[in-house]
């Protein structure tokens, strides 16, 4: 059921929105979700599939991704001077992940299944 190269296109362009374009997420993660629906040709509940595992890898990849630069990057010390502000952050931010990582699957999820509809459509 799960389309592996357009979950891998959803996730890069969902990274991609998430890093570059931050102010506009929201409309991003709704055409990032279509364009993966439409990209996976498997149907309404196929194309939410397909983009909630793509908005999920997403979301995972930044968290790891932002955890890694807050830890390695402004800390007097290096690596050990940040090992205390990443325990903090990630004990803290464990509830923020979550919560993104349910709005990523939500948000590209529904335009997944627009575009996966569509593209079931095209095919007839």
């Amino acid at each position: 059921m799960t389309k592996w190269k357009a979950v891998i296109i959803g996730f890069i362009l969902a990274i991609m929105v998430q890093s570059f374009f931050s102010h506009y997420e929201f409309i991003g993660l709704l055409i990032v979700g279509f364009i993966t629906g439409y990209i996976a040709h498997s149907g309404a509940l196929g194309g939410l599939w397909n983009a909630a595992v793509a908005g999920a890898l997403g979301t995972i990849i930044t968290a790891v991704l932002f955890i890694i630069a807050a830890t390695l990057g402004g800390s007097v010390f290096g690596i050990f001077g940040g090992l205390t502000g990443f325990t903090i952050s990630g004990l803290s931010g464990l509830g923020a992940v979550i919560g993104e990582l349910i709005y990523y699957a939500i948000v590209m999820g529904i335009t997944g299944a627009v575009g996966g509809a569509i593209a079931s459509k095209n095919e007839n």
